[in-house]
């Protein structure tokens, strides 16, 4: 024969809710995270959102305008092909100093890139102090 157990009912401070409020709107915790940890649904956490928050009231609207939004991602793309152009370059002046080293090494006759990697020249280990 299983007993039944009621559910109790608990309340949390309003200090409490301000504090996970506060976590939320930092972004150190998600709703649904804060539900998980604190063990309380995630309605009952977007009342006290509604109630503690400075940003987010109930009833507010945000308004989002469709040409202020493209132009948003429009600019977005833009740095996205700027970094990406960044980046090429980056990757030309390697690939052009790997060469460099390669055709040094012929004209020298030994590897400096094996030779110089483990930091010979940077005066770590293999150099002696004196």
């Amino acid at each position: 024969m299983s007993k039944k157990y009621l559910r109790q009912r608990r309340q949390f401070s309003p200090t409490l809710r301000k504090e996970i409020v506060g976590l939320i709107e930092s972004g150190k915790l998600s709703v649904a995270a804060a539900s998980r940890e604190y063990n309380v649904s995630s309605t009952s956490i977007y009342k006290w959102i509604h109630r503690y928050s400075t940003y987010n009231k109930k009833g507010a609207v945000l308004v989002v305008d469709k040409d202020t939004q493209s132009k948003k991602i429009e600019e977005m793309q833009q740095r996205i092909a700027e970094l990406e152009q960044a980046v090429g370059h980056k990757q030309m002046k390697l690939d052009y100093y790997k060469k460099f080293i390669e055709l040094a090494s012929d004209e020298v006759g030994e590897d400096l890139k094996k030779k110089y990697e483990t930091g010979a020249l940077s005066g770590s280990s293999n150099t002696k102090k004196k």
